[in-house]
């Protein structure tokens, strides 16, 4: 019974003390009620209620008293009682409204919050939080990448709590900020100040939260599609950054190499709007390529897939460098002899990535391959014998296509055995068996019809390099066209524009037309978030300065 009349008398005070500062013309010789107000919140839950009401309305008031306040607010954030909690988080932007210069405190104290594990309290935050963007959206982003940064002088008693609230964090940001980016973000100094941001936070982050920022980052006008080339090189920058580049390779960190895939890929796009490839490309030439037979064969064609869709950007001088390199690992996988085991995609991307190549720097080919390239530079070296090497060449070439034609016409024969053996299958699993079957077997047969395609021109000794994009790489999906099907496959004539355009529906999944060069960065990257970032960070993930797991 006393605690009722004590909870009443508290609640008949606060009432009190603010009618009488609502009818005060000069509300600011009230202090003495403004103070009863902050007090009362130690008192009854009701009592903390309604101060976390009072104290933020008459706030601006009593300057002298903001500190006080705003730490009694606090207090009142972290009761116990749900309701109190979420009425005083409900009165903290009100303390931003007329005293902005309280931004960043405030925001300090809503950052935290953002673990909150009630539903109405979480929305709390997250209305207070967005309030406060939408006042100013520089600072409160600024106070918000606090809690992204680095583990540095961070102690081991608070980094579990750490964790959890920039886990929140990075939600928030991907799933209440960045979409309101064209009313949140439109300036573009805003759009400058959070790239800043990233750029300043990304030191310790997983792979799929670099593909978050990464994709956010390449959404804004500022990196739009009339962006100068300098601008998407900075997206470049971001992403070597990332990659790694200026460490010495160690083939043994399967982490290192799985980044720098990754991160290739994630440049591609930006090759194709003017940025530069060449530091991707010069690490690829002196790191990776002396120690590429030491790399696992998956990544090895990883790394080819990527490295042929990037030679498309490669300037002269880039081709003139790498072509050496690339020459030597064309002939490792161009055996002199027949044998059972190859790998058609290896070649394909090689030969693919050399055509390029040699496209840009013609006569670097004529040491290299016995060629008889003439440009009227001393750099044809036109008076010194190279015809060994031009022979050597030659007769890989011609090995590859023998092999390369046999494996059409056996692959030719054993569709129509896939498709006798589809016809008979009863359950789903043998079904799907022989879709794979019959996948893996088209993917083989685009690869050797590039082949064929891309050998044949090199067999002269002053040969046309293909410069274009008429030849269409084996793992990547045709534009289907409007009129009748032009699908080639062995035996059929092909298109005059185009090499190797069959279709094949089983690899659309994921990809749009004109290829799949996200495929691996997709993979990679998927799913972090909803398997959680404690529980193996959602599947693959790399660390940058020793925080998180490593990438496998």
């Amino acid at each position: 019974m006393a605690e009722a009349t004590d909870d009443s008398n508290d609640i008949e005070k606060l009432y009190e003390f603010g009618e009488r500062l609502n009818e005060a013309k000069d509300k600011s010789q009230h202090r003495q009620e403004y103070e009863g107000i902050i007090a009362a919140a130690n008192g009854s839950g009701k009592a903390k209620q309604l101060a976390a009401q009072l104290i933020p309305k008459f706030f601006k008031f009593f300057p002298q008293l903001a500190e006080q306040a705003i730490e009694q607010q606090w207090y009142l954030c972290e009761d116990e009682e749900l309701g109190v909690r979420v009425q005083a988080i409900r009165g903290l932007p009100l303390f931003c409204k007329d005293t902005p210069e309280h931004l960043s405190k405030i925001l300090d104290i809503l950052g935290p919050l953002l673990v909150a594990g009630e539903n109405v309290e979480r929305d709390a935050v997250h209305k207070a939080l967005m309030t406060l963007l939408r006042q100013d959206v520089k600072t409160s982003l600024t106070a918000l990448f606090k809690h992204i940064g680095s583990i540095e002088d961070r102690s081991a008693e608070d980094l579990s709590t750490w964790e959890s609230i920039r886990e929140k964090t990075l939600l928030f940001l991907r799933d209440k900020v960045f979409p309101l980016k064209m009313e949140l973000l439109k300036p573009e100094e805003v759009q400058k100040h959070i790239t800043t941001l990233v750029k300043q936070n990304l030191q310790d982050v997983t792979a799929a939260e670099f593909k978050m920022f990464m994709d956010f980052l390449k959404s804004l006008s500022l990196f739009g599609r009339d962006a100068p080339a300098e601008r998407i090189q900075e997206l470049v920058e971001i992403i070597e950054g990332q990659a790694d580049l200026d460490a010495q390779f160690n083939v043994s960190d399967a982490d290192h190499i799985e980044r720098y895939i990754l991160c290739l890929s994630m440049a591609l796009p930006f090759f194709k709007r003017g940025a530069s490839a060449i530091k991707f490309l010069n690490y690829l030439n002196k790191q990776i390529v002396p120690v590429f037979d030491k790399l696992p064969e998956e990544r090895r064609l990883d790394l080819l897939k990527n490295l042929s869709e990037c030679s498309l950007y490669a300037t002269t001088q880039d081709s003139r460098q790498l072509l050496p390199s690339l020459v030597q690992l064309l002939k490792k996988y161009m055996v002199r002899r027949k044998i059972e085991e190859i790998n058609y995609t290896c070649i394909e991307c090689l030969l693919y990535t050399f055509h390029h190549l040699a496209h840009k720097a013609p006569n670097a080919t004529n040491s290299l391959c016995g060629y008889k390239i003439v440009t009227g530079q001393p750099s044809d070296r036109l008076g010194e014998d190279f015809s060994e090497q031009y022979k050597d060449f030659t007769e890989r070439l011609s090995t590859v296509e023998d092999l390369a034609r046999a494996m059409i016409k056996k692959l030719t024969q054993g569709m129509s055995d896939q498709n006798k053996a589809m016809a008979a299958a009863k359950t789903e699993d043998e079904k799907d068996a022989i879709k794979t079957q019959k996948q893996n077997a088209t993917f083989t047969l685009r690869a050797c019809n590039n082949i064929l395609a891309m050998t044949q021109p090199l067999h002269t000794k002053t040969p046309t390099f293909i410069g274009d994009q008429k030849v269409n790489l084996s793992w990547k999906e045709v534009a289907k066209p409007s009129g009748p099907s032009t699908a080639a496959v062995a035996g059929q004539k092909r298109p005059a524009a185009t090499t190797n355009v069959s279709s094949n529906n089983a690899t659309k999944k994921g990809r749009g037309a004109g290829g799949m060069q996200h495929q691996l960065v997709n993979k990679a990257f998927a799913g972090i978030y909803d398997a959680g970032r404690s529980s193996g960070r959602g599947g693959r993930s790399w660390r940058v300065r020793g925080r998180r797991g490593s990438y496998r």
